[in-house]
């Protein structure tokens, strides 16, 4: 294929078919995803319980029917409302490890994850509360699982700038705990420019910086936060497409896309997979990766969308292995570590 990282030279059978088997036990990296995300049906019912929060659902069935959306809007309605039965670190604490547990069994080996404290704080839960359960379980993972990860801190961008700066206040005696801040939420109507000032100051305390930009909005929002936010990734991006100008940029510079498949399917963004962008942009020379966003609303987690990929894509070895490559050479951890986690990846497609 174009564009191949050297590491993979000399590697054989890079232009078969990737087999579910090989992507499923690939070691792979996951850099967008939002940890209120992956509060399960199963897991919003027994909390809501746990809490005695009343939600409009009898069931975990009903539940489930809910999660059907015509666009980013309607997911989010419903987002907001689950994460109501998040109450006590313990709640925190338990939604994390759950995700952690399916990348254990999703061969993730590093992930960085990102929580949205305005959603909580907003309805009277301490900042402390929220970040206190997720980094315990973050730690637990580590120890347990020798899974790595890194937590980034998103703006809800409907709410306003003095909101965030507000926020970014709060985050600052976890400073070394976090290790980005980003911006997600309703994209339409709010664009990164209106967060200008908020980043600003937190590139100067030393924060790294992510934005959600391209999703629904339009390719001047990716600009906006490549050139007024000064971001090191962009979140989704996949409307860059319609700008030939940005994507020779985006070529020439290697920002990061992180590309989240399902999500775009379930948010009608492309009618189904197969008109997805992914491996053009890819083949295009960009640098994107493969997540999974908010995986039990979007219908599954990172090796579900890799096998949505595959079922709708002749991909090959190659290209799996590069979508890898990707995610761990975008990521904010060392060289250091990136050189370890590089080497199992080399690794593995030698010796599988």
């Amino acid at each position: 294929m174009k564009n191949l990282s050297a590491d993979f030279e000399g590697v054989g059978r890079l232009e078969e078919i990737a087999t579910k088997e090989f992507l499923a036990g690939m070691p792979k990296a996951e850099l967008h995803m939002h940890i209120d995300g992956a509060l399960s049906p199963a897991m919003m019912f027994a909390l809501g319980e746990r809490n005695h929060v009343k939600l409009p659902y009898k069931s975990v069935a009903e539940i489930e029917a809910a999660y059907q959306f015509t666009n980013l809007q309607s997911f989010l309605d419903l987002l907001y409302q689950g994460a109501s039965v998040l109450k006590h670190e313990q709640d925190y604490y338990d939604l994390t490890r759950d995700y952690f547990a399916k990348c254990k069994e999703d061969n993730v080996v590093h992930t960085e994850l990102s929580f949205d404290p305005q959603t909580h704080t907003e309805r009277g839960i301490a900042f402390d509360t929220v970040i206190s359960g997720i980094l315990r379980a973050m730690e637990d993972a580590r120890k347990e699982w020798g899974i790595s990860s890194k937590l980034v801190m998103d703006f809800l961008r409907h709410l306003s700038a003095e909101n965030a700066m507000q926020t970014l206040e709060q985050a600052l005696p976890w400073k070394d705990k976090i290790i980005a801040v980003g911006l997600d939420s309703s994209e339409m109507g709010h664009p990164p420019s209106k967060f200008t000032e908020v980043f600003s100051r937190a590139r100067e305390e030393g924060f790294r910086v992510v934005a959600h930009a391209g999703e629904e909005g339009p390719p001047a929002y990716i600009w906006e936060a490549i050139n007024l936010l000064k971001v090191d990734r962009i979140d989704h991006g996949v409307r860059s497409d319609e700008d030939p100008a940005l994507m020779n940029y985006l070529r020439e510079t290697q920002i990061p896309l992180t590309v989240c498949p399902l999500s775009n399917v379930r948010l009608c963004v492309y009618d189904k997979m197969q008109d997805h962008n992914l491996f053009t942009l890819m083949d295009a020379g960009l640098r994107v990766m493969v997540n999974s966003d908010d995986p039990t609303y979007f219908g599954g987690y990172l090796n579900d969308n890799f096998f949505a990929l595959a079922d709708a894509f002749p991909m090959t070895r190659a290209q799996a292995l590069q979508l890898a490559h990707n995610s761990f050479t975008a990521s904010f951890i060392s060289d250091a570590e990136k050189t370890h986690f590089l080497k199992q990846l080399q690794n593995y497609a030698v010796t599988h």
